[in-house]
């Protein structure tokens, strides 16, 4: 049951919104974005709903919809992806990885009459892996549509055990799931087919290597001759190679020293 203390205010450090899904495995943030924003993210992904299919299993959810491919649907998803709060907590939760990235974008439509779904761990998704206690491979973020405060999220760890509740109402319940994960793994929803190249040519480079145009580690996925994966929407206009540089936690340092022991 989540209680009082498991929401904080947005104005809580980076540092202390890390800590909650790192110790207790999950945190509500109130009031983090606009209510207004979810308006109209929920606008722009009105003519996808219905469209999208009930699930085919009872572990997506037989009277539940996944509608994903957020990043080209919605600009207003966009902007809730490169959140800086979420960023920030996300480059703390994952620094001991090089790289960080999305994993999935979706609205989950849980439809009335649809039952509760098993428990389960987010993880399990990179074919029941099992990473080490102390290392987390995912921070994943739930915004709710309906239900509960439309501007606030729910930060939680992908070690977790959670499940989506029985709708019991007469109403669909909807909430929008944005999942982030280390680099240096497959995203669960890929994102270079959900998102055209003439749509991605529009975007900012953040938000392009937030989706995976960038190497998720030293020498994983990398473009063509050893490029830079922007290149292949940008041209020539961007630095080639590894930018050792932007190397981001202890990954980051043994990088680092692999390199001053080849030279």
């Amino acid at each position: 049951m989540m209680t009082a203390s498991t929401h904080v205010p947005a104005t809580t450090s980076l540092a202390e919104l890390a800590d909650h899904p790192r110790r207790d495995g999950y945190v509500i943030v109130d009031n983090l974005v606009p209510g207004s924003l979810m308006d109209i993210i929920a606008d722009e992904s009105a003519p996808y709903l219905d469209a999208t299919p009930m699930g085919y299993n009872a572990m997506i959810g037989r009277k539940s919809r996944r509608t994903g491919a957020l990043v080209a649907r919605s600009p207003g998803c966009r902007t809730l992806i490169g959140n800086p709060t979420i960023l920030g907590v996300c480059k703390d939760f994952l620094g001991h990885a090089i790289a960080f990235q999305v994993m999935l974008t979706q609205v989950i439509s849980i439809e009335p009459g649809e039952s509760d779904q098993a428990l389960h761990r987010d993880q399990n998704a990179f074919d029941f892996y099992p990473f080490p206690d102390d290392y987390h491979v995912q921070c994943n973020t739930l915004w709710a549509m309906t239900d509960y405060t439309a501007d606030s999220v729910l930060l939680y760890s992908g070690k977790i055990v959670h499940s989506g509740a029985a709708n019991r109402s007469q109403q669909v319940r909807r909430a929008i799931n944005v999942n982030y994960c280390v680099g240096w793994v497959r995203q669960e929803e890929n994102q270079f087919l959900s998102l055209p190249t003439e749509v991605a040519r529009t975007l900012d480079d953040d938000l392009l290597k937030l989706i995976g145009y960038q190497e998720g580690a030293w020498a994983m996925g990398y473009f063509r001759d050893l490029e830079d994966p922007l290149r292949a929407i940008r041209g020539g206009n961007v630095a080639y190679g590894f930018d050792a540089t932007k190397l981001n936690g202890h990954a980051g340092t043994a990088f680092a020293d692999q390199l001053t022991h080849s030279e």
